[in-house]
């Protein structure tokens, strides 16, 4: 069983795709443990806010395959090839983590992205604290004490699980 934690992001119609992403994920997913969503400005554009999440789960399927479903996931949720990397998104599904693999391809593992957004690392740190960045070396825990970047601003807001 390898342990996955995956970050969600929506700035269209964000409550609707954060849910449906989620009622998608605990179906391939049951034991899925969902951070609290938390409200951030577009970061490397300007844009609507968008809502964000991490959830962690364990599953049986190897790496390119749950790359595969999360892409699958985005697209049946109406993201489309096209969309340029900075821009509005439907559904952003990104796996953070898969165990402690470390790779690029068939996606960069650890992200890059969990040491430099607040979004991704706060929500990240709720739900795995313990979890061992293999790159850095440091606890979710301590990456999130550490994290210092006061142009990133975000908020809890109030989400009732599916």
């Amino acid at each position: 069983m390898a342990q996955i934690y995956i970050s969600l992001g929506s700035n269209v119609n964000k409550e609707h795709y954060i849910r449906q992403a989620l009622i998608t994920l605990k179906f391939f997913f049951p034991d899925l443990e969902h951070s609290n969503v938390f409200e951030s400005e577009a970061v490397g554009f300007t844009g609507r806010n968008f809502y964000n999440s991490v959830v962690g789960a364990n599953t049986d399927m190897p790496l390119d395959q749950v790359c595969q479903l999360l892409k699958k996931i985005e697209r049946d949720n109406g993201r489309t090839a096209n969309d340029k990397k900075f821009s509005p998104r439907t559904l952003d599904l990104d796996l953070l983590f898969y165990d402690d693999v470390i790779c690029n391809a068939p996606a960069q593992l650890p992200r890059d992205e969990i040491t430099k957004n607040a979004f991704v690392l706060q929500p990240l740190a709720e739900i795995a604290p313990h979890f061992y960045h293999p790159v850095v070396k440091q606890t979710i825990a301590k990456l999130w004490r550490d994290y210092n970047n006061p142009n990133q601003k975000l908020w809890k807001v109030e989400f009732t699980n599916p």
